[in-house]
């Protein structure tokens, strides 16, 4: 399993090091643009999700038509174009139209479902916590070389970084990701309709989930760089952008550390709505520091709490997108979810810098604290999706006739033929089957 994901998971932490290196600083370079406010600094740190928000789900249904590695090709080819874009940017309106195109290039959901191809839902999870355990670890490496690369050498370097980085990408697509195995299920063509992902409630809590998770986190980015550099006069501690590594690396630290636990009782334990829940709550406390704090130790201590909030989820949320979607449609779940959470991002820049605009600071946390409580309730009252088993069929010994005939019947969520391994896969209600009834009626006459 470990050499099928890590190149993908690679990709994976090439492109998002790429998204999260102008994070830390980007609102600070976008207020010095031509034509600037903080509400189009907003925008800027939140624009490209726009983008990734329109495409997430074509991207996701193009990779179930013609394949993922070609649908990862396309995307990082429009990305590398919108990094250059931004990098040669003199006015916040061309730097804006570089980060809608990076947002264009819209793969996340396809390598997810590519993970989910090429591996067994048993081990799943730990793929996913290799995958999430590699974005973790570019989003560390980005807030440490952002501020030390944008302050000594100018931000726009930093695109161009993302772009050379993009390039290299592509060379690991070609020379070390495997394909994907071959998958052939019962389901006609009308019941793979992007629509249909909506049908499962489940599926539904997780999209609203990733909306809440990843627009909380545009608006700690666009505050935290904000008042840690602004002068005292205006509200800030009025640090250098090159010293913003010294706030981040700590707070990333702690945020990996809880990576652990947090995916071992999500997934091992079944306490997956547990962990969200503390997460939401840390994310809560974190913001009532980033909003209210008037001592820069106290404004420290809430971006390492928001760093351990917001990272608990990394290993769990694609891995629960993936459980509960039938895989027919991986791609399109994957990239309904995304297409929410690059939704959550773009109107979080939005809504952040218009709050600091007209009412400051404290009014953006106390928003944040109203859609906690929100997001709190909506997570503490999802279902669990690990009631659900998987029996795996060698075709040598059992019948696929019988195997794909089981589709439709009680407490069988899902049957698909995995014509690569020669095995049929059964999916089901545990509350409701158990492994050995099923296998008994399918053994061949």
């Amino acid at each position: 399993m470990i050499k099928q994901i890590m190149p993908l998971s690679l990709i994976v932490a090439l492109r998002f090091f790429g998204l999260f290196i102008v994070l830390p600083v980007l609102s600070i370079y976008a207020l010095q643009m031509e034509g600037a406010t903080p509400f189009l600094a907003g925008v800027v740190v939140g624009g490209y999700a726009l983008t990734q928000a329109l495409f997430q789900v074509p991207f996701g249904v193009l990779s179930d038509k013609i394949g993922r590695k070609v649908t990862i090709l396309i995307g990082l080819i429009i990305f590398i174009v919108g990094s250059v874009i931004a990098a040669e940017a003199s006015s916040i309106w061309t730097l804006l139209l570089g980060r809608f195109l990076q947002g264009a290039g819209a793969i996340g959901s396809v390598v997810s479902a590519m993970v989910a191809d090429l591996v067994k839902e048993e081990e799943r999870p730990h793929a996913m916590a290799i995958l999430g355990g590699t974005i973790a670890l570019s989003f560390a490496a980005a807030m440490i070389v952002a501020p030390v690369v944008g302050g000594h050498w100018g931000i726009d370097k930093l695109f161009w970084l993302t772009a050379v980085l993009s390039v290299a990408a592509i060379g690991v697509l070609f020379t070390a990701v495997p394909q994907p195995p071959k998958i052939v299920h019962s389901y006609a063509e009308e019941e793979a309709k992007v629509a249909d992902v909506f049908k499962d409630k489940a599926l539904v809590r997780m999209y609203i989930t990733f909306l809440f998770h990843s627009s909380i986190m545009t608006m700690a980015f666009y505050i935290i760089p904000m008042i840690m550099t602004l002068p005292a006069e205006k509200g800030g501690f009025g640090w250098e952008k090159a010293e913003l590594w010294k706030v981040y690396f700590p707070a990333m630290i702690f945020g990996f550390i809880a990576m652990a636990p947090a995916a071992i009782f999500g997934e091992k334990y079944n306490k997956g709505k547990q962990v969200f829940m503390v997460s939401v709550a840390f994310i809560a406390l974190a913001f009532v520091l980033l909003g209210f704090a008037t001592l820069p130790w106290l404004f420290i201590v809430g971006v390492v709490l928001f760093f351990i909030g917001f990272n608990m989820f990394e290993p769990l949320l694609q891995s629960f997108v993936a459980k509960f979607a039938k895989v027919h449609q991986k791609g399109a779940a994957l990239g309904v979810a995304n297409t929410f959470a690059y939704t959550g991002i773009f109107f979080g820049g939005i809504i952040a810098g218009y709050l600091v605009q007209h009412y400051g600071r404290d009014a953006l946390a106390i928003f944040v604290l109203l859609l906690s409580a929100l997001w709190f309730y909506w997570v503490a009252t999802m279902p669990s999706p690990n009631n659900r088993g998987n029996v795996y069929l060698p075709l040598d010994i059992f019948d696929r006739d019988k195997i794909l005939a089981l589709q439709g019947q009680e407490g069988i969520a899902e049957v698909y033929i995995n014509e690569t391994e020669g095995i049929g896969v059964v999916r089901y209600e545990k509350d409701i089957l158990d492994e050995d009834t099923i296998r008994g009626g399918l053994l061949k006459d």
